[in-house]
């Protein structure tokens, strides 16, 4: 197990996304801010996307605009195809992230295409950003199960994943979509990954619909995957999987990793105030446990 993991913070994004209530430019900024002071040097802050299809990341480009990208804080932003791509570049991005997805019928339902469309499609998007010197993460979503096929082939979850390598992504983020895995079907997928990728390169993206997340992470860890997506608050969800629960919280990961001795440089209590805000702003109570207990 890794001495040290990098956490990496989706709230904005991710987080964001799914929820019915718009939140303003200023509380982008200010949960981004709050999210860096408390340690998080990688913070995904936004997504070009169509503002019909999720309005809730119309604002982006506002947002890129107002951080400092010089500051050593990383800022990934979504995006799923070229116009997306022209926009984050005239916004300034110095990051973005492309996904696609191991179920052909989610990719259908999410982004319009099949898997290999969906590839050939990021193709431009990734000479855009090696042309202008801007680093690419890869998602890939439904490694453990999908909300249409339910069951997903262990070895379309390998093939997306390298061929996402090979456009060169830097690092792929394997992500359980749905929440529905346990730890030893978390292990499994990651060793059937590594067996293609370098272990390095690899990222865990946990949602908690069934309480595992922690779990599966764990599992994931054990495998020597050192880096891991959360989000403030158990903020989350996606609009095209239907029944899935947040990401697993930071707050809650945070406190783990500290209870195994593992290195994040982040503050826990910074984390928990980050994400009491941005729950308050949304009306909602935060989904943490770490939290719910400290603010008790």
């Amino acid at each position: 197990m890794a001495d040290s993991v990098r956490i990496v913070e989706v709230a904005p994004r991710d987080g964001l996304q799914n929820e019915a209530v718009a939140v303003s430019v200023a509380t982008k900024l200010d949960l981004i801010r709050q999210l860096r002071d408390a340690g998080l040097a990688a913070i995904e802050v936004g997504s070009f996307v169509s503002p019909k299809r999720v309005p809730q990341m119309a604002d982006t480009d506002e947002v890129v605009r107002q951080l400092n990208l010089d500051g050593g804080v990383r800022y990934p932003v979504l995006v799923p195809n070229e116009q997306g791509m022209v926009a984050a570049l005239a916004a300034g991005v110095r990051e973005i992230a492309v996904f696609a997805s191991a179920s052909e019928t989610f990719s259908q339902k999410n982004i319009n295409c099949s898997i290999e469309q969906s590839i050939d499609r990021f193709r431009p998007v990734v000479e855009m950003a090696k042309a202008n010197h801007v680093a690419v993460r890869g998602y890939v979503s439904c490694v453990l199960g999908c909300p249409y096929e339910v069951k997903v082939a262990m070895n379309a979850v390998v093939s997306v994943s390298r061929k996402l390598a090979e456009l060169g992504c830097y690092e792929i983020s394997l992500g359980d979509t749905i929440g529905i895995g346990t730890p030893w079907q978390a292990r499994d997928m990651v060793r059937a990954v590594a067996g293609e990728l370098d272990i390095a390169t690899l990222a865990a993206h946990f949602h908690d619909t069934r309480g595992q997340a922690l779990a599966n992470i764990l599992a994931c860890l054990e495998e020597g995957v050192s880096v891991v997506d959360s989000a403030v608050g158990g903020l989350g969800g996606c609009p095209y999987a239907p029944g899935a629960a947040g990401n697993v919280s930071t707050e809650d990961l945070a406190f783990m990793l500290d209870g195994l001795g593992i290195h994040t440089g982040v503050d826990l209590s910074r984390v928990v105030a980050a994400g009491q805000f941005i729950s308050a702003a949304l009306g909602k109570t935060s989904r943490s446990k770490v939290a719910q207990s400290m603010c008790a």
